[in-house]
């Protein structure tokens, strides 16, 4: 009953939604209870704990078409704000020269962000370059990373990550593997809810083995940290349509 509180208030401290209790707290209360006990310690990891669950904060479950898995939160304080591929630390996505010179240092939003100028046609796959980038008109096009957060979720996108916090690289695996628990709950309780998985990488892959996770379509893709991601077909089919870099941006039907 102590633990039921504790976690009452974990949801509450990161602004959680309140239709999402009932989805929330099963999933909470199916960690391990030391490593829960743990979490709910709020000391040793990234984002912080009034962030760890900030994913269900800004988006209801009525509005959920896809969750998004990438792998875990960046390994920086000021990036991690609790949703997967939004950095912190990017102030503009643009500068002058092209991509920013936080953007162009976070691999994964590099690629994702030259994923979306292809998938809007404004780049071609031969040439990518920073010049290339510079050259592309920017006049509709947002330039903060907060903006591509919230056109994801006007798009119905749940930004997470196959472990929700980050500790040390040495302990990623073992995170993973401790939120698998976490995730089955939470597709569990999502699964009248109609929404598709959007699976980045290995990690991500792996959670249609989870019990559940056979009912949801699932969209798998590189993580895109690799470069082939940015040209990668089945990512401009998905994403274009979102329309992620547009200040005018047109929800998906």
């Amino acid at each position: 009953m102590e633990s039921k509180r504790e976690l009452r208030k974990l949801l509450v401290m990161n602004g959680v939604a309140r239709e999402w209790e009932p989805i929330l707290l099963p999933a909470l209360e199916s960690l391990e209870t030391e490593y829960r006990e743990w979490i709910l310690g709020g000391e040793g990891y990234i984002p912080s704990k009034d962030r760890l669950l900030a994913a269900f904060s800004t988006l209801r479950p009525e509005d959920l078409r896809y969750i998004l898995f990438g792998q875990d939160p960046y390994p920086r304080k000021e990036s991690a704000l609790g949703y997967a591929f939004i950095d912190g630390r990017v102030k503009r996505i643009f500068s002058e020269t092209g991509l920013s010179r936080e953007v162009n240092r976070a691999t994964s939003l590099r690629n994702f962000i030259k994923m979306s100028l292809a998938a809007e046609g404004l780049l071609t796959c031969t040439d990518l370059s920073q010049q290339a980038i510079a050259a592309v008109p920017k006049e509709e096009l947002i330039d903060s990373i907060d903006e591509l957060r919230k056109n994801f979720e006007a798009n119905g996108v749940l930004l997470l990550n196959t472990a929700l916090l980050f500790s040390t690289k040495e302990e990623s695996k073992r995170h993973i593997k401790a939120w698998r628990s976490f995730v089955e709950r939470l597709l569990q309780g999502l699964v009248n809810y109609r929404s598709g998985l959007i699976l980045f990488g290995a990690h991500a892959r792996d959670l249609r083995k989870l019990k559940g996770a056979e009912a949801f379509e699932a969209i798998e893709l590189e993580h895109p940290y690799n470069v082939s991601f940015v040209c990668n077909s089945k990512a401009w089919e998905l994403f274009g349509p979102m329309h992620l870099l547009r200040k005018e941006k047109v929800r998906t039907p």
